[in-house]
């Protein structure tokens, strides 16, 4: 079993840019198994939706509340990813949302940049005490479509949003300014590396320009004491029971249930990556 760690260099690197990326956090096995999995999870076949970039490219997505006992709450729930961000946090932290992104081959849209924090703030949640998690399920490069990040961007505070195409982004003059400072960084991922980023970080990607597809599991979170004042599920201020490393091969084969709570691409305009 791989022994997963998270530094004080980690925590501080993440502190000072507004991420931190972990390299073969989860193995390459292990990725492999959520791939297999997710490749031919019909619940969330049915639940995938297309989200539209300002061209009219689309990347698709399923995105839950409720979190199980399978391969992609073995990832989410993973004790030692909680433990990081309960560090990172401060206190006990709540598992808002996953989402499985599916960038495919030639036809998968950029994102414009954005704060995830743009629109959770406007579901109610008063505090930016809020962060992801990505895991890669297949390899994320320049030429897929990989994240951008504008490092140290997550201390400019929330910043206004708009709507562009089917995304919500940052207003575009902020940001304009914030590159003319800020590094910016592509995030190039192998399968099981992990990408921990706050909520108020400055990211966009490119489309899908390869043959070959970009997968990623991104799960978020907040620290379960930042109770949004909104109708928000249960789940999004109860602290997460965490699971072993064990539980990704125990539950490996075991895809997502009906009752997972899926959004749907009509309840929410401003999904995001």
């Amino acid at each position: 079993m791989k022994q997963r760690s998270f530094s004080q260099t980690d925590k501080e690197a993440f502190e000072r840019d507004g991420y931190v990326i972990l390299r073969s956090f989860f193995s390459a096995e292990e990725a492999a198994l959520l791939l297999r999995t997710a490749q031919n999870d019909e619940v969330v076949k049915k639940q995938t939706y297309a989200m539209e970039d300002a061209s009219g490219k689309a990347t698709r997505l399923a995105l839950w509340y409720n979190h199980g006992d399978n391969i992609y709450g073995a990832f989410s729930k993973n004790e030692p990813v909680i433990n990081a961000l309960e560090e990172l946090l401060g206190g006990p932290v709540a598992l808002y949302h996953t989402k499985l992104m599916q960038k495919e081959p030639q036809v998968g849209g950029a994102w414009e940049w954005h704060q995830d924090y743009g629109y959770w703030y406007k579901n109610g949640f008063l505090f930016p005490d809020m962060l992801s998690v990505m895991v890669a399920i297949t390899t994320a490069n320049k030429e897929n479509g990989c994240l951008q990040v504008l490092k140290g961007s997550h201390k400019m505070g929330r910043i206004d949003h708009i709507i562009s195409g089917s995304q919500n982004g940052a207003e575009p003059e902020r940001v304009t300014a914030a590159m003319k400072t800020m590094e910016l960084e592509y995030v190039e991922l192998d399968p099981g590396d992990a990408l921990i980023f706050h909520g108020n970080t400055l990211h966009r990607s490119d489309m899908n320009n390869s043959d070959y597809p970009r997968w990623s599991l991104i799960s978020a979170y907040n620290l379960a004491g930042n109770k949004p004042y909104k109708d928000e599920p249960e789940v999004s201020y109860t602290p997460v029971v965490k699971l072993p490393d064990a539980a990704i091969y125990q539950f490996a084969a075991i895809g997502v249930s009906v009752s997972a709570g899926f959004l749907s691409k009509e309840t929410d305009k401003s999904l995001k990556e």
